[in-house]
């Protein structure tokens, strides 16, 4: 068969896009001191409290400017935000081990959170658009489920690398990899396409980009669910990630198996987000569907207490994962051109607080009753988000221009 002339430069220029996506995306989770920075922070001395104070700080970071970020990627060049965020978490981690002490970790999780700020809603909005012109924004559910993948698969790999890393040169070996993992990632970002003109929208200042994109969520109910459906299914299970350690050795196994048992997790998470594609045109009752068995396999899971149960964990994290990208597909095919970053960073928002009340939530509920108890209580708000789903009829997304 031949390929049309028109067809020729948006089969390259969606091969452009990407292989630029899915490289930055491996490259921006290819972290070391992921799995060995809460050890660092213990072996410089800081108390329990202490460290609650850090991720307080991460989160609160992440709550002030993630909303103000996204209008300011509607406002200039979303590409810019994307490799000035790496950079700064290249900062930050060179902090943590060229200057091991609070306030270095302090301003190393102000770093963070700000690059993740940065990131969140202009990735979202330059990869939709740079699709949509070229035709193919229906394989957005597509490419975002591999891009989440490969993150994921970074993850795992981090997970690997990170022990004979760290047996070789200790803590500054593995600050020095994931500093470079950040660079290779803001240099991979640099090659985005983006062939929208930053200010398009008429050259309004970000505040100005920002209190329009807030007008439409009041004006446009579909658009008003789509967002608040995105912390719902996103944000309780990528919190309860934190603990799974916890609950695989509260299994009984040896502390030695439990990094198996976290990649046997992480696994079932990667699944789902590769499956996105495939049933990115489930409707309303399909995704209430999903959530609901993704909930029951989670309390059950969690419930039995067993490694092999854990298989069930793995299951659900794949169901909330597909969620996730599938609920994101939603919010941006109900989403204008202008302020598409602004209004999914509204949603990132709401991800950002619903995701601190579950950890205060969980902090109540593990210190007087189990992690499995705990996980299983923390599947009811997916029971009760499928119930309300399927009562719901799906309004069609928007037309599209």
């Amino acid at each position: 068969m031949t390929l049309s002339p028109a067809r020729v430069p948006a089969a390259t220029g969606v091969r452009r896009l990407t292989a630029t996506l899915y490289g930055y995306a491996f490259l921006d989770d290819f972290v070391l001191l992921y799995p060995v920075y809460a050890l660092l922070f213990s072996d410089t001395g800081l108390s329990v409290w202490q460290l609650s104070s850090l991720f307080a700080i991460w989160s609160i970071t992440g709550v002030v400017l993630e909303v103000p970020s996204g209008a300011w990627a509607d406002a200039v060049s979303r590409r810019l935000l994307l490799w000035v965020g790496p950079l700064l978490t290249a900062a930050g981690f060179a902090l943590w081990v060229l200057t091991p002490s609070y306030w270095a970790f302090a301003l190393g999780f102000v770093l963070w959170g700000a690059r993740g700020a940065l990131g969140s809603g202009a990735l979202e909005a330059l990869v939709y658009e740079e699709l949509e012109r070229l035709g193919t924004a229906d394989r957005y559910a597509h490419v975002m489920g591999r891009a989440r993948a490969a993150g994921l698969v970074a993850v795992m790999a981090a997970m690997g690398l990170a022990g004979p890393v760290f047996a070789w040169g200790g803590y500054p070996a593995v600050g020095a990899a994931s500093v470079l993992a950040c660079l290779a990632s803001a240099a991979t970002a640099a090659r985005f396409p983006e062939h929208r003109v930053p200010g398009e929208s008429g050259g309004d200042s970000w505040a100005v980009t920002l209190k329009a994109g807030l007008a439409e969520v009041r004006r446009d109910r579909s658009l008003r669910g789509a967002i608040l459906l995105i912390p719902v299914v996103s944000s309780v299970w990528s919190a309860l990630d934190e603990y799974t350690p916890l609950l695989a050795r509260d299994t009984g196994v040896a502390e030695a198996t439990v990094p198996y048992l976290l990649l046997l997790i992480w696994t079932g998470a990667t699944a789902g987000s590769l499956l996105s594609g495939r049933f990115e045109r489930l409707g309303t009752p399909g995704l209430a569907w999903l959530l609901g068995g993704a909930a029951v396999a989670l309390a059950v899971g969690a419930a039995a207490r067993t490694p092999v149960a854990l298989g069930l964990v793995a299951l659900a994290f794949g169901g909330f994962q597909l969620a996730t990208v599938l609920a994101d597909v939603r919010l941006q095919q109900r989403i204008d051109d202008t302020g598409r970053a602004t209004l999914t960073s509204v949603a990132g928002l709401g991800t950002e607080l619903v995701t601190v009340a579950v950890y205060a939530g969980y902090a109540a509920i593990a210190t007087r009753t189990e992690h499995s108890t705990a996980f299983a209580l923390f599947a009811l708000p997916y029971l009760v988000t499928a119930v309300l789903l399927a009562l719901t009829r799906s309004p069609a997304a928007k037309a599209r221009p």
